[in-house]
């Protein structure tokens, strides 16, 4: 899978739709407390806590973003190589 082509089956799910800064961080909080659920092990998320559902949630994390960073007029590409960067800069 390439970026551009993740991008676009996105436009054909949520259509040309553009989120706003505040509907990402939501909508970004609503994945991570999914991830967030998968540690707390609570018994009544039992049912749905499964290798599939962090699976599922661990790839909204990329393909959400991907989309937000074009709502957002941000080059997709570009955000991932920026990122790259700082944690080679971290690393060092």
């Amino acid at each position: 899978m390439e970026i551009k082509s993740l991008l676009q089956t996105s436009r054909e799910i949520w259509g040309g739709k553009k989120l706003s800064l505040g509907e990402i961080i939501v909508r970004t909080g609503k994945i991570f407390g999914d991830i967030c659920r998968w540690e707390r092990d609570a018994a009544k998320d039992k049912d749905t806590h499964t290798e599939e559902e962090i699976k599922k949630e661990l790839g909204n994390m990329i393909f959400c973003t991907i989309k937000w960073y074009d709502d957002l007029g941000y080059d997709p590409e570009e955000c991932i190589e920026l990122a790259i960067e700082c944690q080679k800069n971290f690393k060092k």
